[in-house]
């Protein structure tokens, strides 16, 4: 839903989460590898990210974007853990989309 709310169109999503749910993300620019890279492993491996991970972070976004980072995917992965804990289906709608608009009228 967010990468629709960012502008890409359906198909764009659509080639765009096939890519990263493979796992080669040679293809995307080296911040979104290093950012996808950190943020697969803190959702896989939590107690396996090293100093050594977060350097890499920082060496690309500075201090307070890694913070940022680290951060933000933590906090979707406690979100995803909460809903999985309580099983809340997904929502169907991108409920970020605007609503479809509606006929005018003098169109007819």
């Amino acid at each position: 839903m967010l990468l629709a709310v960012a502008g890409l169109t359906p198909e764009e999503v659509k080639t765009r989460t096939k890519k990263l749910a493979t796992g080669d993300w040679s293809d995307f620019p080296k911040a979104e590898q290093a950012a996808f890279g950190l943020a697969y492993k803190l959702s896989r491996e939590p107690d396996q990210v090293t100093d050594k991970d977060r350097a890499a972070l920082i060496a690309v976004f500075g201090e307070n974007r890694a913070a940022d980072l680290i951060w933000y995917a933590a906090w979707c992965n406690y979100m995803t853990r909460v809903a999985d804990a309580f099983q809340l289906p997904l929502e169907r709608d991108n409920v970020f989309a605007p609503p479809p608009k509606k006929p005018d009228p003098k169109e007819k």
